[in-house]
């Protein structure tokens, strides 16, 4: 039997994983595994940049268990009481449902704002009304052509903290 073959195959995964890992990545140098310079990879890499020692500093991670065990425990340089941020692309931009949202918004019904409803918690019951919300607050919230995702995101949750049906699910944790 060829061993070579799961052999490459592991390394393959493992790779793919680490690389995942380390785009998500913040901008502060920040593995994606616990925030802020946690975990021995971090600590073993620091003051590297680059791609490379990114997916090092995320296999170590990854691979010992030492980033989960010091966020329980407030070790390995973990803090999680920092925020965590995301430097990519709006969710809603990756997944093409901006104009989708956009349209349906405006006509006050449809699949994508339902869909956008979801995402954002708001329950069975007050889906109807946040359509008639969003439809009455369309400029408000895509107030301009290029409107960004996260712009769109922001002013909803404004215009829902200004509802009292609505302002419960502005709030939530994603």
């Amino acid at each position: 039997m060829n061993t070579s073959i799961p052999v490459k195959a592991l390394a393959l995964g493992l790779l793919c994983t680490t690389g995942m890992a380390a785009v998500a990545a913040t901008r502060e140098g920040d593995t994606g595994t616990g925030g802020g310079g946690c975990g021995w990879g971090n600590m073993v890499w620091e003051g590297k940049h680059g791609l490379p020692p990114y997916l090092l500093a995320s296999t170590t991670n990854m691979t010992s268990g030492n980033a989960t065990f010091g966020m329980t425990s407030g070790t390995n340089g973990c803090d999680t009481s920092k925020t965590i941020r995301y430097g990519g692309k709006s969710w809603l931009n990756l997944a093409g449902m901006l104009d989708s949202i956009a349209e349906d918004m405006a006509q006050g019904q449809g699949e994508a704002l339902d869909a956008y409803a979801t995402l954002l918690g708001v329950e069975q019951v007050d889906r109807a009304h946040f359509a008639r919300v969003t439809h009455d607050n369309f400029g408000r919230i895509f107030s301009r052509q290029d409107v960004t995702g996260e712009e769109v995101l922001d002013a909803t949750l404004q215009v829902m903290r200004q509802d009292p049906r609505l302002a419960r699910y502005a709030d939530r944790p994603a």
